[in-house]
């Protein structure tokens, strides 16, 4: 203990040419560095694999687990330290800098992407575990050992403060996620030339040093002027067709790609439609609860932001008001403006009698109130996240009932009856359990195979045999046909998803495993 105590004992002459408080500022922005690197590795693979709460968690886990190793291989290091420390800013800032570039490259031409990604989080990690002890070392002979203690955790934690508040609210929407990691790259790296005129008086020559530091940020400056096309290059081999159209937002990566006589949607990598059959899924969603309240005047949709079930929703004359429910104002603008989507969803958000709210809609449906919905689409992307599982609980449900008549009609999307099985019918029986009566029924759309929903209310009701005439897909008597299901399709016992089980998302994760 006493030589513990002495080496971080308070000196009797400071020497002036180690400039702490400057050095502090140090502490701030790599601390900000090291945890953006783990945002990008933990944002990245959810978009990629899904099931964002297991990716962020290992992700966190080995990334922690590394700072660790990082924190014990420290003590090895014995000379020189004012050079290992700037040595150490450029090491991170090329490879957390090229972390994003070199994980979408393996995705796209490896089948080892985990190994790949949890290899890059270790050596980020494991260097990230290494500055704050070297830089304590070369302080702790300018600052008193509890200040020294103090203001480093201090900066530490509020460097990652700063890092968790403005990534998702800036740099994920303004930047993506490989600019975001070349620019922090960059800064780790402007860190290490910085330290080499604080620590001027340790570190002896110092040209050749700023010569790697210089040379690090022009690679990572010119990586960050062609971040864009490099973007766009690996997602085209991503995806099968030519990319149209590619944004970023706060909640998630949205693609419009082109081939033959069609162009497809897709969020975060998940298709959501082809142009060339996405009128059978929009018909079947919204017109067999039609078939049973010709009459209905409001119409509340929760998600469907590409305004393609409000196209459907518009063809009847009874609608009067329309209030869709989508978290993303990008999808809902890029739905607006873009022209391919614009003319295929028929300019129907600029209708007079739609109304745009952006906002979690569980979290709408519990703060809000006013008058009652005669009809009610549920048009979520599929229960593949915990923050979209929950949007298919008995809780959604039950907050959904509060806004609608006693006879209001629901439609759920429900997933695919044949590939999901247990997914699907596990919607069904929580709706159930939130007191519905439902009737599933299912079709093929060519893109996505065999697909089910779910026609609910609180009354009891009959398969509905009438749609409005007219339409490409649904007659009569396919929509009579929906509601039968074959042996392979029909129900099977499953637990009802709550909030506090989140049963759905293991369900919808183990079966479509099996398809991939």
């Amino acid at each position: 203990m006493s030589s513990v105590a002495n080496s971080f004992s308070e000196p009797a002459s400071p020497q002036p040419t180690l400039k702490a408080p400057l050095l502090f500022i140090s502490v701030l922005l790599i601390a900000s560095c090291g945890l953006i690197y783990e945002l990008v590795a933990g944002t990245l693979s959810s978009y990629l694999l899904g099931d964002s709460v297991t990716q962020f968690s290992t992700v966190i886990g080995v990334y922690l687990s590394a700072m660790g190793l990082g924190s014990w291989l420290s003590k090895f290091l014995q000379r020189g330290l004012a050079r290992r420390f700037v040595d150490l800013e450029l090491a991170v800032a090329l490879v957390g800098g090229c972390s994003a570039p070199i994980l979408f490259q393996a995705f796209a031409h490896t089948h080892a992407f985990r190994v790949v990604l949890y290899g890059v989080v270790m050596a980020v990690g494991t260097l990230v575990g290494l500055e704050i002890p070297i830089l304590m070392r070369i302080l702790k002979d300018q600052v008193r050992f509890k200040d020294l203690i103090a203001s480093v955790l201090t900066l530490d934690y509020v460097g990652a403060l700063f890092a968790s508040i403005l990534f998702p609210l800036l740099f994920m929407p303004k930047l993506g996620l490989v600019r975001t990691s070349l620019l922090f790259g960059l800064l780790n790296a402007s860190v290490g030339l910085w330290s080499t005129y604080l620590l001027q008086s340790q570190l002896g020559p110092t040209r050749l040093i700023r010569l790697r530091c210089l040379a690090v940020m022009a690679l990572l400056a010119v990586g960050l002027g062609f971040a864009g096309k490099f973007t766009l290059a690996m997602e085209e081999e991503i995806f099968a067709d030519e990319i149209v159209y590619a944004k970023d937002s706060a909640y998630q990566r949205i693609v419009l790609t082109r081939g033959r006589g069609s162009f497809q949607l897709f969020l975060n990598g998940n298709l959501q439609f082809s142009s060339a059959d996405e009128y059978r899924y929009h018909e079947a969603l919204v017109h067999p609860a039609f078939g049973l309240r010709p009459d209905a005047k409001r119409v509340l949709i929760c998600g469907g932001g590409d305004g393609l079930a409000v196209r459907e929703v518009l063809k009847h004359p009874s609608v009067q008001e329309i209030v869709l429910v989508d978290l993303d104002p990008a999808m809902t603008d890029m739905a607006r403006r873009q022209p391919m989507v614009r003319q295929l969803n028929g300019a129907s958000l600029d209708d007079p009698r739609v109304k745009i709210i952006n906002a979690d809609a569980m979290v709408w449906l519990q703060e809000t109130s006013g008058p009652p919905f005669d009809m009610a689409y549920v048009d979520f992307p599929d229960p593949n996240t915990y923050a979209l599982g929950k949007l298919y609980t008995a809780r959604f449900y039950r907050l959904l009932q509060r806004r609608l008549t006693d006879d209001a009609m629901i439609t759920v999307q429900s997933t695919s009856p044949l590939m999901a099985r247990q997914s699907f019918w596990c919607i069904a029986a929580t709706m159930e359990a939130a007191g519905l009566k439902v009737r599933p029924y299912h079709l093929a759309v060519p893109s996505f195979g065999v697909w089910g929903f779910a026609l609910a209310s609180r009354r009891d009701f009959d398969v509905p045999t009438r749609v409005l005439p007219g339409l490409r897909h649904l007659s009569d008597e396919a929509t009579a046909a929906m509601f039968a299901f074959p042996k392979d399709m029909d129900r099977v016992p499953t637990e009802v998803n709550r909030l506090d089980n989140q049963v759905l998302v293991h369900l919808y994760a183990r079966e479509w495993r099996r398809w991939s």
